[in-house]
């Protein structure tokens, strides 16, 4: 009996003691944006193709963004290079160069130091008329 006693206390100590450190996770900087996709719907050749995507840093110590890339010439992102602060939001604008006729089906790849996802990849899509 004593014996089995000892061996339940053992057992909850390492129920109690064994668990992660949840929060660890929750700390650090964390991104979150307004959308993941912007769609211009049908625009004119030549039309402005410029779009912005807010990103608000919803975590405890400062976001930094240290690249953000288009995935082609024709797309080009603008990123704030100063830190963002605990609850503060920024603007991701995003140009694209609307003097080709089609699709438009591309992406800006932002890498930070996010403890939630150091990658996001948004996309730009619709198309492109005469």
């Amino acid at each position: 009996m004593k014996n089995l006693l000892i061996a339940m206390i053992v057992l909850a100590s390492g129920t109690l003691f064994g668990q992660q450190n949840v929060t660890a996770f929750q700390n650090g900087a964390q991104m979150e944006f307004d959308k993941d996709v912007h769609d211009y719907g049908t625009i004119q050749k030549g039309a402005n193709g410029d779009c912005v995507f807010i990103i608000k840093n919803t975590g405890n110590q400062p976001l930094v963004i240290r690249d953000a890339k288009g995935s082609c010439q024709c797309t080009v992102p603008e990123w704030p290079k100063d830190p963002i602060a605990p609850g503060k939001s920024a603007e991701i604008k995003v140009k694209y160069n609307t003097t080709r006729v089609g699709v438009i089906n591309k992406s800006v790849t932002i890498t930070s130091n996010a403890t939630n996802g150091t990658t996001k990849v948004l996309k730009i899509q619709g198309t492109v008329v005469e």
